[in-house]
């Protein structure tokens, strides 16, 4: 990735696209407010293919979604003089989206990805249309893109399309701080509005880019959870004495996993220099599978969490409409198709939900007297008080609703256009799904961290272990010791927030990094 200083319009921005190299750190910091500009090579290739087009239309020749119609209507021939009225047609009727908001950061990931693909050369658009689009994330307009009505094939048409009209100077946007229709977003930020010309329409939302988008956003926050639920289950083994023996490596290499081999040794990190855990034979002779099987659990969701970062990554920088304009020829096919994020992302939500189900298994032994040996439910005035009583409760509940979640959306299909489309990914549902499972997650993992300090402080915090001692630390950040009940929920909802913007897993990494003796 090419590094700059000045970009459209004299705005100072620091990062480049050219289509195939985009990384998930790059698109994070777009999301999150840098800027970004065209690589100058990529505006060659994208003229190139806009000079096809046109080429194509001065000949008379057939070219979908340039001179036909649309899905069932690809058969119906457009003249000229309607090219650009059919494209304008297709962003409005297409702009169908419902039910609550992207959130900003979400559709500048849209709008970066989008551009990204464009920038590959193979959609025949004109530079200008890349341009704006990038104006658009330079000057802070947020189209008010719906997160509903994506089948994930055919690209994800109608969240798409309410983006696109912002370009045309319709919709509506968020423009610093004010939702406002699309014209007077654009003229507030000083962007003329684009008038579509042949295959533009198209090009814009017959792509992959909202499923994409969701889906970086929730790896991200999946590789924080994974992290973090290190930490908490780290911090539980010692509140119940757990045995660290059974992360032993030489358990781990005859079942090479690397998932299962890397948890094992962060493990053995955190809970290095404690005094709390304890021996075979000293308490008892082997722990329940919460606490014995952490590395084979977390591990698996580990070696989830590669895979689907490699799918992500190549949809980043892949061109995903239809047709696509190649030097000789133009060719319809199906790289609008999400099966493959629909997949990797409802085994992503699978992944992350697992997280949460050991979690809560563990705040039950917590809380459970007959389990952990510590005042029931961590309170010192049983019956008076009701201490993680509900905290369980609550945790139950998430990973319930998480069991519903992960049902893979990518199995189903519903046929659409009159049957032309007779099979959908549902890939943009999967990363919904995804997203919110890991939002339930963070509260689950959330509420064992909590608990497993109330209880280190009914054993002995100053034996914790070196890693250990950091994530409580951390903890105690956020929330003091419960000597008589409160409210728990503002403190649970702040931790959460900090896992998923990664704050904890910053002070474990550092940790994870050293080198490790074993001793």
């Amino acid at each position: 990735m090419d590094w700059q200083k000045t970009g459209i319009g004299g705005e100072t921005v620091a990062l480049t696209i050219d289509g195939s190299s985009l990384t998930f750190l790059e698109l994070m910091a777009v999301a999150k407010g840098e800027k970004v500009e065209l690589a100058l090579e990529a505006r060659q290739r994208i003229q190139e293919s806009r000079v096809l087009v046109e080429k194509y239309i001065s000949e008379g020749q057939v070219v979908y979604g340039v001179t036909t119609g649309f899905g069932k209507f690809a058969d119906t021939v457009v003249s000229a003089n309607q090219i650009e009225e059919l494209q304008e047609n297709l962003i409005r009727s297409h702009a169908i989206g419902v039910g609550e908001a992207l959130s900003e950061e979400i559709v500048r990931a849209v709008m970066v990805l989008r551009a990204n693909a464009l920038t590959k050369g193979y959609s025949g658009v004109r530079v200008v249309l890349v341009d704006t689009l990038l104006e658009l994330i330079n000057r802070g307009v947020h189209p008010y893109i719906p997160s509903q009505g994506s089948l994930g094939a055919s690209g994800d048409l109608a969240p798409l399309a309410h983006m696109a009209l912002v370009l045309m100077g319709e919709g509506k946007a968020w423009y610093q701080g004010d939702l406002l229709p699309g014209a007077e977003a654009l003229k507030r930020a000083n962007i003329v509005p684009l008038k579509l010309q042949a295959k533009e329409g198209l090009a814009l939302i017959n792509g992959t880019q909202v499923m994409t988008a969701i889906g970086a956003f929730s790896l991200m926050r999946a590789r924080y959870l994974l992290s973090a639920a290190e930490g908490a289950a780290a911090l539980s083994m010692e509140a119940l004495r757990g045995i660290p023996k059974a992360f032993d490596e030489k358990i781990m290499a005859v079942r090479p996993h690397s998932g299962q081999k890397q948890v094992a040794l962060n493990m053995l990190k955190l809970l290095e220099g404690s005094s709390l855990v304890s021996e075979p034979g000293e308490l008892r002779v082997q722990d329940p599978y919460t606490l014995r099987c952490i590395p084979q659990v977390l591990g698996a969701t580990a070696d989830a969490l590669g895979y689907i970062e490699d799918k992500v990554l190549i949809e980043m920088n892949s061109a995903t409409d239809n047709p696509l304009i190649f030097a000789d020829e133009v060719l319809s096919g199906g790289n609008f198709h999400g099966q493959p994020l629909a997949i990797s992302l409802d085994f992503l939500g699978i992944a992350i939900a697992e997280l949460g189900n050991m979690s809560e298994r563990r705040i039950e032994r917590l809380v459970n007297p007959s389990l952990s040996g510590l005042p029931a439910f961590l309170t010192r005035e049983g019956g008076l008080n009701s201490g993680f009583m509900i905290g369980q409760y609550t945790a139950a509940s998430l990973v319930s609703e998480n069991k519903v979640l992960s049902s893979p959306a990518s199995v189903d299909s519903i046929p659409s256009s009159a049957n032309q489309e007779d099979h959908v990914s549902m890939g943009t549902i999967a990363a919904r799904k995804a997203y919110q499972i890991c939002t339930n997650v963070s509260h689950v993992i959330s509420i064992e961290l909590l608990a497993a300090a109330q209880a280190v402080d009914f054993r002995d915090v100053d034996g914790l272990g070196k890693g250990s001692r950091i994530v409580y630390d951390f903890v105690r950040e956020y929330s003091s010791f419960v000597g008589k009940d409160r409210s728990l929920a503002d403190e649970v909802q702040r931790l959460a927030e900090s896992l998923l913007e990664g704050e904890l897993e910053k002070r474990i990494l550092v940790l994870e990094e050293e080198e490790f003796d074993g001793n």
